[in-house]
């Protein structure tokens, strides 16, 4: 049977538009094959697959895998499994499928009743296994690993076969089921496929199919001792499974072969075909569970969910919307060729998709206390807030303004700069949706530090312009100390210093780790409005940037991480472009 080429590209994915929603995924060559394949009747429906090692949380790069995956499946009315690829449980936890399962659904997507493990098919695989042996295709080897590895030869070098390669197939079948019996110690013996030491491909150079492990599986419990390979296991669980299409990415490329052999030998009820596209790469980031597991534990973030982290987990803890996520993957495209995406890129899709749903809100993060000396001592009254300008149907909301308020600190200067329009001494600006107030006088401590601004308001300036017609220059946010939440706000920034920290040499890549990637400022005060805000909850603090609820949230304190700044660095290069 003739089948598209594999290799080919779209030069067309992966281009973003400025502004506006995100438009439906272009025609990528992963699209186009199976176009080809519906019309000329290779297959009538599409079925893809998730397959996740439940070794670690998912991070944004599994997040691209996901949308492709199921993003195909719905597209194409098809079908998309989750399957658990558990077949190593030295280091795999249910901690990690849990999360998992809650990452997929929380990007919108579902497997109806399709979730599957590598585990579910112990069996049929280890008959596979014990099938290959029977027809001279594998082999018990008693090599160590060390000289399975001097065997296999290098790029320049063939691989030498090793003494045991032909051992008779009914001695390999004796050894291989005492090995499923427990009689031998881990590393004493393994199963190879016997194809070609020769083989340019070092892969084929005669793989490994079954190891033997005595370690507890988090779903079989001790029932086993040996566990298949991922390159064994993952193309029999396609074909077990009916998949179609089996989508994975670039570094698979050269297991291909192996892939296409295993399912050639064994009389597999389906034969699926696998295809390549090349991984999400992101600027001051790291994409490697091993790497982020490292980080975990290390101690040098806290814990998988860190908002810092790039873990799905984190990204939602720090306020990222699934469907900025999913607005991100669309824009990058599926290509063939390794790339490596601005970071600026994703935070540009956060910020478009929360400055249509986020509400308005003020807080003050480093508060300097102003008191109107001309305000009455014992009045209080409300202002009307607009909840969101993107979002006329969002309302209003009233905000208590009195004589005492706080400011942002960085909202005054004593002697300011030129073009600083702010608040300073003899001069007038306007609080938002509130009056104009001019600084007539500033308080310091002992140490000449300025603790409290004296300011006169004029009445007639509520919510508008002054009646004679004067301008201010600037606008600046507060809130009524009497009213005020206290909140703790943690400052989140990218978790590295540098654009590419793992490209350097092996080991050197947490030099850089960034020391300001988290600032906490424990005394802030926000409007009373947020009051019931619940965690999850994602609010713009105006003038400041997005900020979302964290769970650690108390009674007596909010606390808020800073999802990203008002800055847009992407859209700024979108127009230099």
């Amino acid at each position: 049977m003739n089948r598209p080429d594999p290799s080919r590209s779209d030069s067309s994915a992966g281009t973003p538009k400025s502004g506006g929603a995100s438009k439906a995924p272009a025609v990528d060559f992963i699209r186009a094959i199976i176009n080809e394949d519906l019309a000329a009747g290779r297959h009538k429906t599409v079925a893809t697959r998730f397959p996740p090692e439940p070794n670690g949380y998912l991070h944004i790069g599994h997040a691209k895998s996901i949308c492709l995956n199921f993003g195909i499946a719905e597209e194409y009315g098809g079908t998309c499994n989750l399957r658990f690829d558990d077949t190593n449980p030295v280091k795999e936890e249910q901690e990690y499928v849990d999360s998992i399962q809650r990452d997929v659904r929380w990007l919108s997507f579902d497997w109806d009743d399709r979730l599957y493990y590598a585990s579910d098919y112990f069996d049929q695989l280890y008959e596979f296994a014990e099938r290959l042996i029977q027809d001279g295709k594998a082999y018990v080897d008693s090599l160590t690993a060390d000289e399975i590895r001097e065997h296999r030869g290098t790029l320049t070098e063939p691989g030498r076969e090793s003494p045991f390669r032909n051992r008779p197939a009914a001695e390999s079948l004796d050894l291989f089921r005492r090995m499923r019996a427990g009689e031998f110690p881990d590393g004493t013996h393994v199963l190879r496929a016997k194809i070609d030491m020769n083989s340019p491909n070092i892969l084929m150079r005669d793989p490994t199919l079954y190891r033997i492990r005595h370690a507890s599986h988090h779903r079989t419990g001790d029932q086993w001792c040996i566990y298949p390979m991922y390159d064994f296991t993952h193309c029999l669980s396609d074909a077990l499974e009916h998949i179609t299409h089996s989508i994975c990415t670039l570094e698979f490329e050269n297991n291909r072969p192996l892939y296409d052999w295993v399912l050639d030998h064994l009389p597999v009820p389906s034969r699926p075909h696998q295809y390549e596209f090349a991984r999400l790469n992101l600027t001051y980031t790291v994409m490697s569970k091993r790497k982020l597991l490292e980080l975990v534990k290390e101690r040098r973030v806290n814990g998988w969910d860190d908002p810092r982290m790039p873990t799905l987990a984190g990204l939602r803890r720090r306020g990222y919307s699934r469907e900025a996520i999913r607005s991100f993957c669309d824009r990058i495209g599926v290509a063939k060729t390794e790339s490596t995406v601005d970071l600026a890129l994703l935070e540009f899709c956060v910020r478009e998709d929360l400055n249509k749903r986020a509400p308005r809100v003020m807080g003050v993060l480093r508060p300097l206390r102003i008191v109107i000396e001309n305000y009455p001592v014992d009045r209080i009254e409300e202002v009307e807030a607009i909840n969101n300008p993107e979002e006329p149907e969002a309302g209003t909301r009233k905000v208590p303004f009195s004589r005492v308020l706080y400011l942002e600190r960085d909202d005054f200067r004593e002697d300011p700069p030129k073009k600083f329009y702010r608040l300073a001494p003899g001069r007038e600006v306007r609080l938002r949706y509130a009056y104009f107030i001019t600084c007539t006088g500033i308080v310091k401590d002992e140490q000449g530090e300025v603790t409290e601004l004296r300011c006169t308001y004029d009445p007639a300036t509520r919510g508008g312009d002054a009646p004679d017609g004067r301008k201010v220059k600037s606008t600046i946010h507060w809130v009524s100390a009497a009213h005020a939440l206290p909140a703790e706000i943690r400052l989140y920034d990218r978790l590295f210093n540098h654009p590419n920290p793992a490209g350097g040499k092996e080991g050197d890549w947490k030099d850089h780790l960034n020391p300001d990637s988290l600032e906490v400022i424990p005394q802030a005060w926000v409007e009373p409005s947020l009051r019931t805000a619940r965690a999850g909850a994602i609010f713009q603090f105006e003038r400041l940037g997005y900020f979302c609820v964290d769970p650690d949230s108390r009674l007596r304190a909010l606390v808020f991480n800073r999802t990203a700044t008002l800055r847009d660095t992407w859209a700024k290069i979108e127009q230099r472009q």
